[in-house]
């Protein structure tokens, strides 16, 4: 039996973390972490089986993740979920920014973008350096477990509690 040019690339695809992406997640943690009875965080992640969701690298992560929300304070999980509102919010500032600085119009959208990548870089979980290594970013980090457990792994939504906070 021959095997295909298209089969090799058709199998490769399965196998990798592209078909990982749309494998349900209905097992995983809620993990907790308190910082200094003053910062509490509340984080969900999911994987596709009680057995990865009960190992130690799992149970790692996500106090990692629980420790980079406390640590660095994001406001989303990842970038789309910012409101549209926000984002344009930002972006006029940086355009104003821009505009003020006396930049090329060529390269004008090219720095606001730059900013706006870096504010997605502070805001949004999965974008955000991490706390143990800022050589890594957040989603690499999940994108590693996934990779070692060979499931999908999402990290589903956090809250964050500050003590006096709003």
């Amino acid at each position: 039996m021959t095997i295909t040019a298209d089969q090799v690339k058709q199998l490769r695809e399965m196998t990798g973390a592209g078909m990982r992406a749309d494998r349900a997640t209905s097992q995983g943690r809620i993990e907790s972490y308190v910082h200094d009875s003053r910062i509490g965080v509340l984080v969900e992640v999911n994987c596709e089986t009680d057995f990865v969701a009960r190992t130690d690298d799992f149970r790692l992560l996500c106090r990692d993740l629980a420790m980079q929300v406390a640590a660095a304070g994001a406001d989303y999980v990842r970038r789309e979920e910012v409101p549209a509102e926000r984002i344009a919010r930002e972006r006029a500032i940086y355009a104003d920014q821009v505009k003020n600085e006396g930049k090329p119009a060529a390269i004008a959208d090219k720095i606001v973008d730059g900013k706006l990548n870096k504010f997605y870089g502070e805001v949004c979980l999965m974008e955000q350096a991490f706390i143990k290594d800022d050589k890594i970013i957040v989603g690499d980090l999940v994108k590693q477990m996934s990779s070692k457990t060979g499931e999908n792994i999402v990290v589903r939504r956090f809250v964050r509690f500050r003590l006096g906070a709003e």
